[in-house]
């Protein structure tokens, strides 16, 4: 996608995005299945929604093609963020409940360029193929 065909899919009044950030949580062909044992999926995306449900948005998708790194979830930042150099976060094996709290804490501040992650999300941090990054980034 050309410079110019994202710019004009920005949102009115921002000039890159999304008010604020947006969690992308895979649920698909391995993420949020019975694969992944010792973990409540269902508990998992209640309690991202609850966490962020004023502070950002949530998006569920079927598929990130990344299945070596279920459970994964996707901070996107907001226009503030990604103007301040923010930029999406690919956090993988994410099946831990003190995990998905950890995101939702570091969204609430702001998420990608406006807030520090916790340092335990270190660990959960992966770099997908390019192809699958323009697929999630871009939409």
């Amino acid at each position: 996608m050309s410079r110019r065909s994202r710019a004009e899919k920005a949102t009115p009044g921002t000039q890159s995005g999304a008010a604020r950030p947006t969690v992308t949580v895979c649920r698909g062909c391995c993420c949020g299945t019975p694969k992944i044992p010792r973990l409540d999926h269902a508990a998992q995306l209640r309690d991202l929604r609850a966490a962020l449900a004023d502070n950002a948005s949530i998006r569920v998708v079927d598929c990130l093609d990344v299945c070596e790194h279920a459970n994964v979830i996707v901070v996107q930042p907001s226009a503030e963020g990604r103007r301040a150099g923010g930029r999406p976060v690919w956090l993988g094996l994410v099946n831990d409940p003190d995990a998905t709290t950890d995101i939702a804490t570091w969204t609430e501040a702001g998420g990608p360029g406006l807030a520090d992650p916790p340092d335990i999300l270190d660990l959960y941090v992966f770099q997908p193929s390019r192809r699958v990054r323009q697929g999630v980034e871009e939409a």
